[in-house]
């Protein structure tokens, strides 16, 4: 019996403006993703990954199609209800990490808390936050370091705490831009290992982005992208996901 789908999307379009010339990036993307699950999607630099995970993320709007999370459409839905999907039914990792250079690593794993809540909510429940905030650097292996800013950190070091800060309003769906893709091989497989530990601990459904086969490979399924498009069905592993680097 297949999982129920989490996210859905819909003949997605997209072009972008440059010198009064229309790009097209996305020319009409279907996906969905299943819940519990690891999915994979694998392309080259430019065949329009980001820009999807953008639009799945509502980061951005579509030209064209829709985006349906849980049965209900969130791309044209009104701001504040965008902003309560980002804050707390997804958490997205970036390639770059996108952490605040002049906070810490606490502070920037507090960072939704303090955007999703009021201030008078926040500081109400600041305790209870900061301990949240504790324990998903703990998860990630990093509560030694959460005074040390991102300039005193490596890049894997960094990755964590962003996977941290994605996990601190305990989403339902992890959205990974190339996690790995700013990583030298031995930190990336680390990150790989602890995505494939939050997914067997929560039933965290993943949506991975990555140019590297052998990664999509390993996920529960893999949807191959190129010129804008998904040119292939799916194909669902028997192993579990992420296996050749987590064993």
């Amino acid at each position: 019996m297949p999982t129920p789908i989490v996210l859905t999307a819909r003949g997605l379009k997209k072009s972008y403006h440059k010198d009064r010339i229309d790009v097209p990036v996305l020319r009409g993307v279907d996906l969905e993703v299943r819940q519990g699950l690891v999915t994979a999607l694998v392309g080259r630099s430019g065949s329009g990954k980001s820009t999807l995970m953008h639009l799945l993320a509502t980061l951005d709007r579509p030209d064209k199609g829709e985006v349906f999370f849980r049965g209900n459409r969130i791309d044209n839905a009104p701001r504040a209800v965008r902003d309560d999907y980002r804050n707390h039914e997804i958490g997205i990792i970036f390639q770059f990490y996108h952490l605040l250079p002049e906070l810490s690593a606490i502070e920037n794993v507090l960072a939704p808390a303090m955007i999703g809540q009021s201030v008078w909510s926040y500081f109400r429940s600041r305790s209870e936050n900061r301990r949240r905030a504790e324990t998903m650097l703990d998860r990630v292996g990093l509560l030694h370091r959460a005074n040390h800013r991102p300039s005193e950190m490596s890049g894997g070091e960094m990755q964590r705490v962003a996977i941290a800060r994605a996990l601190m309003t305990d989403p339902k769906l992890l959205l990974a831009d190339e996690p790995t893709g700013n990583l030298d091989t031995e930190t990336g497989q680390e990150i790989l290992r602890l995505l494939a530990d939050l997914k067997e601990r929560d039933n965290l459904t993943i949506l991975m982005i990555t140019h590297d086969d052998e990664i999509a490979a390993s996920a529960d399924v893999c949807w191959r992208m190129q010129d804008g498009l998904i040119h292939s069905e799916p194909g669902v592993h028997e192993t579990p996901a992420f296996a050749t680097h987590a064993a």
